[in-house]
């Protein structure tokens, strides 16, 4: 798979799932937003951190299974 392919695919899953979880709980969102307001930038920037370098695993693996 080209690195092109590869990156459509990734942005077709992101507004995937994040179209689900809008579809399927709206309400939800707006309690979520709200908690991440109440979170230190901190803590903020340490999820946005691990939640990079997990995503970089999942890419990594994912091609490595792919051979």
């Amino acid at each position: 798979m080209g690195a092109f392919a590869l990156l459509l695919l990734a942005i077709g899953l992101v507004l995937t799932l994040e179209g689900l979880v809008l579809a399927l709980a709206p309400s939800r969102i707006d309690e979520l937003l709200e908690l991440i307001r109440q979170m230190p930038v901190e803590m903020r920037r340490n999820l946005g951190l691990g939640a990079v370098a997990l995503g970089v695993a999942l890419i990594w693996l994912a091609q490595g299974l792919a051979g």
